[in-house]
């Protein structure tokens, strides 16, 4: 047990008459008498109270970079946003029940880049995504070359692995693997535009996909 003083706060030993600092006399005050088995207890809240100020601090960042995000792009047009449902419908139909929950409720789908896809040069995209963010852009051509809502089903089926964490080596492979699941398949969709640009890339990315002898040049997913 210790005696504080009164006057400078100094804490004293228990036995102590006067003030070590300021030499005030113990005696004759009133004295109440604290522990130093609450002093760490003081320090440990102090501790607790900087943690808590540090994550508040860091979630108004993100939320801050994530509304910055949002506001330096434009939302759909109706006839955009009708495209986009219904090439989620698409998915929900055909199985990708979780992919299509992504897009609904979680994505953030915009019409033109953000300040931070500005920033970055690309060649010609169909759509992009910011992960973990779940700010999905969809650009001109989506609705353009496309030639139905299974065609933009298969963009979107793409994206969502990246609303998921995927790379785009697990997303091109992803798509490719499941085409058929989809119903976008060579009979009918051999010879449009995004076809050809998705086989190409999936070759870039997953050439492992494209070494078997048998099939179409070599594709290993025909069976």
């Amino acid at each position: 047990m210790n005696k504080k003083c009164p006057n400078c706060n100094l804490i004293n030993f228990l036995e102590a008459e006067n003030c070590r600092r300021c030499e005030f006399d113990l005696k004759s005050y009133p004295m109440k008498q604290v522990t130093t088995e609450n002093q760490p207890k003081s320090v440990k809240t102090k501790i607790i109270w900087r943690v808590v100020s540090c994550m508040v601090v860091l979630l108004f960042s993100i939320l801050g970079f994530y509304l910055s995000l949002i506001f330096t792009s434009a939302p759909l047009q109706f006839n955009e946003k009708q495209k986009v449902n219904a090439a989620i419908q698409v998915l929900e139909t055909k199985g990708f029940s979780q992919e299509a929950f992504l897009l609904n409720y979680l994505a953030a789908i915009r019409s033109n880049d953000n300040w931070l896809n500005a920033s970055v040069e690309k060649e010609n995209a169909y759509a992009a995504t910011n992960f973990p963010f779940e700010i999905m852009t969809v650009y001109p051509d989506f609705f353009t070359y496309p030639l139905d809502d299974v065609e933009r089903a298969a963009v979107l089926l793409h994206e969502a692995q990246h609303l998921k964490g995927a790379d785009e080596k697990s997303a091109y492979e992803f798509v490719w693997r499941n085409r058929k699941k989809l119903g976008w398949t060579k009979e009918t969709y051999g010879n449009s535009k995004l076809w050809q640009a998705v086989k190409k890339q999936t070759k870039e990315y997953s050439p492992n996909l494209f070494i078997c002898q048998d099939g179409d040049l070599g594709d290993c997913t025909d069976y």
